[in-house]
């Protein structure tokens, strides 16, 4: 068996195998890699120089700032703080919960997101004797339109970001604009698929007016010291380009920080990073770069190009809607991953100016993070959320998540579809 058939087969056995999840896809992805190392399709110093390290220690980074900020009690702060701003009424509380969570997962990341307010939404349910499963698939939604946003909001955009040479305002300024739509949109959706489910009687809702927000904040001076390095940070990734440092070095320089004005142990703040995450991205990207090693990966842009006829429309479209449908079955971060080389031969044959204006980029980005909303599986934090609906006594069936998913993300690709038409390719 010739290398480019060896490859091939290791790719898709293990693509299946995180598909599937016939094992953890941490395991599947590291068995990937070791074995493109072992058949010698690459040497180790290739299949270690395959891992974007870039994109590891901004997950690092960002994990660790987040889950020391969690600690303070601001999301829950911000999440009874809106519940009271609404009156105690769950359908307002609702739309503030999905603005919430779509604001914050753009600056720290969808599955944070979810983690912190997932709890909070059966709170607020419990307290208000409603079903918490339109909070839930609320929360998974918004988080997963306005991570699309940014940089770090999403980890498809950190991969694109790094592969294709993006920073921060890239992403803001040319996904910005049509994620703000999207959500709009969203909004209204959301009032017409769970308006009527969600009816509670006055005196619950008054019971929310009586919580006391102030008693949760657990850490006022690390709150403090928290908002402060978030800040630098996120000012650090706006002006990261020019002072010639990678986001990954910002985000490493937050936590670090963070981490010694909290006063906590190194080894505490180290055990709250999602490791199974981390190795996964490094086995990952060791079984694409296999792939791409072979000329797999180039293979197929070619195809693609073919396909496209040499029209930049036809390319565009070739990558966002099968992006968004095939990121929803795949599971969006290997998806987005195998894409990049893609991407890359495909933008060789047509006339397409730098990464930042060139909109297969930006078409892959909104496919990835939009169609994320599709299925129950298709990114981390819907299967998080999921989880805890499911831990609470509320089971959510693969076709419960379709009657809502298809609707908001069919409506979302067709808005991102016609953005990207009328700024790119008129």
């Amino acid at each position: 068996m010739n290398d480019l058939a060896l490859a091939s087969l290791i790719f898709s056995v293990t693509y299946f195998l995180i598909i599937s999840e016939r094992i953890h896809k941490t395991a599947a992805a590291l068995a990937g890699g070791l074995l493109m190392i072992a058949f010698r399709i690459l040497d180790q110093e290739e299949a270690f120089a395959a891992i974007d390290f870039n994109v590891i220690f901004l997950l690092i980074g960002m994990m660790i700032i987040a889950n020391i900020l969690g600690k303070t009690g601001a999301f829950q702060w911000l999440a009874i703080r809106q519940a009271k701003l609404a009156k105690g009424n769950p359908l307002r509380i609702l739309l503030f919960m999905a603005i919430l969570a779509a604001v914050a997962s753009a600056f720290l990341d969808n599955v944070t997101t979810v983690v912190l307010l997932a709890p909070l939404s059966l709170f607020v349910a419990s307290i208000l004797q409603v079903n918490p499963v339109p909070f839930l698939l609320t929360i998974i939604m918004a988080s997963n339109i306005g991570g699309t946003a940014t940089l770090i909001g999403d980890p498809p955009n950190i991969i694109i970001g790094s592969g294709a040479d993006l920073d921060f305002l890239d992403f803001l300024f040319h996904l910005g604009p049509v994620i703000l739509l999207v959500m709009a949109v969203f909004l209204v959706m959301v009032f017409l698929l769970f308006g009527r489910q969600l009816q509670t009687r006055p005196e619950l809702e008054h019971r929310i007016m009586e919580l006391d927000e102030d008693e949760v904040l657990t850490d006022r001076g690390l709150l403090y010291k928290s908002l402060v390095i978030l800040v630098l940070v996120g000012i650090g990734f706006l002006i990261h380009g020019p002072l010639n440092y990678e986001p990954a070095t910002v985000a490493l320089g937050g936590a670090t920080a963070l981490i010694l004005v909290s006063g906590q142990h190194p080894r505490e703040a180290l055990l709250e990073v999602e490791w199974p995450t981390i190795f996964f991205f490094v086995g990952l990207f060791m079984v694409v770069g296999g792939a791409e090693e072979v000329g797999l990966l180039e293979d197929i842009g070619e195809r693609m190009a073919d396909a496209s006829g040499g029209h930049l429309s036809a390319a565009v479209m070739l990558i966002l809607w099968p992006t968004g449908i095939l990121s929803s079955i795949v599971n969006q971060i290997p998806y987005a991953a195998a894409m990049i080389p893609v991407v890359r031969e495909v933008s060789a044959g047509l006339p397409v100016g730098e990464s930042a204006s060139n909109p297969l980029w930006w078409a892959l980005a909104l496919g990835a993070g939009l169609g994320a909303n599709f299925t129950p599986v298709a990114a981390a934090a819907n299967v998080y959320v999921i989880g805890v609906a499911e831990r609470a006594g509320y089971s959510v069936t693969f076709l419960q998540f379709l009657r809502y998913s298809v609707l908001v993300t069919m409506v979302s690709l067709l808005i991102a579809t016609a953005y990207v038409w009328l700024r790119y390719l008129m």
